[in-house]
């Protein structure tokens, strides 16, 4: 067997990112310098020969994922699993833990306005954020982040890959930039995360304009040369 044939069998079988290092352990041959190479030439095949699907970075490794220009076909057909998206609220305290982490119950509510105890369950239960600390402050209250699974669901490589705060929509920085007219952020879209395969269009509310579907409501993507292949995650992957 070839070393491209062995990545890209388990880059297939995978329902997750796979690192480098993780790939390099399946054969003596193989390395961390060695791997990116065969992904790189894969991505290449990909490319030159008009696939729907590619290699892509996500979480800290690569995935084989349905190119994003392909979701609108794929969503046509109720026999290709569709993850539940998530509601408005939920995005909105998502997207304040995702810029303020670690972030306590208080703090979130305080910059909404309004009770999110329900919506951080939601998104624990989701496996979205997870509690990461407690604070040093009376009774030591739970401290909310993000994890990989975050990562992995909106298409990041890493956090790094997050807009900046100016460039949303909604507000996550201070009460000073909440308080001024809406029109200073409202037409603001995220832009996709570099190397990502879609855009995080998932976090921008419904009517805000210029956004895609995300990664994440993607279906699985056909195998080169068969049947149904691995599907397209989620800015998660979506459910294989």
């Amino acid at each position: 067997m070839r070393l491209t044939q062995i990545i890209e069998s388990l880059l297939f079988a995978s329902d997750a990112p796979l690192s480098a290092a993780d790939l390099a352990r399946v054969d003596e041959r193989l390395d961390e310098d060695t791997v990116q190479a065969i992904i790189d030439e894969l991505k290449a095949e990909y490319e030159a020969g008009e696939r729907s699907f590619s290699v892509y970075e996500v979480a800290g490794g690569y995935q084989l994922l349905t190119r994003p220009e392909f979701v609108a076909v794929l969503d046509r057909y109720q026999t290709v699993p569709q993850p539940a998206k998530l509601s408005m609220p939920a995005l909105e305290v998502l997207a304040i833990i995702a810029y303020r982490q670690p972030i306590g119950r208080a703090e979130v509510e305080d910059i909404r306005g309004v009770s999110s105890t329900g919506v951080l369950r939601t998104l624990q239960d989701r496996g979205l954020i997870e509690t990461v600390a407690r604070a040093e402050g009376l009774g030591r209250p739970l401290l909310y982040g993000t994890n990989r699974r975050f990562l992995e669901h909106f298409g990041f490589r890493s956090l790094e890959d997050l807009p900046r705060p100016d460039e949303l929509p909604i507000v996550l920085r201070s009460r000073t930039v909440a308080e001024q007219p809406a029109a200073a952020t409202a037409g603001a879209s995220m832009p996709p995360p570099a190397g990502g395969p879609a855009s995080t269009s998932e976090l921008l509310p419904p009517d805000a304009p210029g956004g895609d579907v995300p990664a994440a409501e993607a279906a699985p993507v056909a195998p080169p040369g068969g049947d149904e292949g691995p599907p397209a995650t989620a800015p998660a992957p979506a459910a294989r």
